[in-house]
């Protein structure tokens, strides 16, 4: 552990500290104790994306929400190699290693997701049970962009950032205007100052599907563990229809949830609802 840098509603939420992955190192804030739950966050976002569901599972488990690499207060490595999915879940094994546990809940959103649904084929031993908000399985959204053109449109955002020089063009006040609560807005602009826009747009370099956009043909392994999907319908960056089939990838149950009224950031628009299917998901 460190001393404590966080302040005011930060640090009610828990303690904050760093996990070594390799020569980088992971931020993290922890509270709780009981089976460990590793919570990572998306694009343009922090450890404190999980604000409203960090209280509720600390109650009954040890909850750990990081910030990825290139965020916030982790290590900011420089080169789109560094920003791999493969990195990305080495990051999240070296903290479930670092709370000397052998396997963990792994909670994702957005490349979040991507980066659970990554840890779950790498390290099916560590991944005692998996939760995914919005972000559908690599082969569903490679799909999608191949055969679905609504989310090839939608998509564009994506392709932008890909492109040479993408990270000049963005300012942090602009990543942060998505965060309706004024006071967090103030958190998140600060956090997303500290953060690399290079290293945030490098998970889009090195990951998201580039054109011409084909129907995946490598098999990918199969998912071992039970996995829960939460998703918001209002969501125009991750359709919904992406998750269609994702029964085929999981050698396991799927529960998927579809909340009608909610969007991208599904935690924040229906924080109690995202809470309370966790919760009863998870009981045993």
């Amino acid at each position: 552990m460190v001393n404590s840098s966080l302040n005011g509603a930060e640090e009610s939420l828990g303690t904050e500290g760093y996990a070594e992955s390799g020569d980088v190192k992971i931020h993290y804030v922890t509270a709780g104790e009981g089976p460990l739950v590793v919570m990572i966050h998306g694009f343009p976002d922090y450890w404190y994306t999980w604000r409203n569901q960090m209280p509720e599972l600390a109650k009954h488990y040890q909850v750990v929400a990081i910030d990825q690499r290139g965020y916030n207060k982790s290590s900011q490595p420089e080169g789109v190699e560094n920003y791999t999915a493969d990195k990305l879940a080495a990051d999240v094994a070296a903290v479930v290693k670092h709370f000397k546990r052998d396997q963990a809940i792994i909670v994702g959103h957005d490349w979040g997701g991507l980066v659970a649904w990554t840890f779950a084929m790498q390290y099916p031993q560590m991944t005692e049970r998996l939760i995914i908000l919005n972000t559908p399985h690599p082969n569903g959204i490679a799909r999608e962009l191949a055969t679905n053109p609504a989310q090839e449109a939608n998509s564009q955002y994506a392709r932008n950032f890909q492109q040479p020089g993408a990270a000049k063009l963005i300012a942090p006040e602009m990543l942060a205007l998505w965060v309706k609560d004024a006071e967090a807005r103030k958190k998140y602009i600060a956090a997303l100052r500290r953060s690399s826009v290079e290293g945030m747009l490098n998970y889009y370099k090195a990951n998201y599907p580039k054109p011409p956009y084909r129907v995946p043909e490598q098999e990918l392994p199969k998912v071992k563990c039970p996995v829960l999907i939460i998703h918001g319908l209002k969501d125009q960056y991750l359709l919904a229809a992406g998750h269609n089939n994702t029964w085929e990838w999981v050698d396991n149950e799927v529960t998927l949830v579809m909340l009608p009224d909610a969007d991208h950031f599904v935690q924040h628009d229906e924080p109690e609802k995202v809470n309370h299917e966790i919760l009863r998901w998870l009981a045993p």
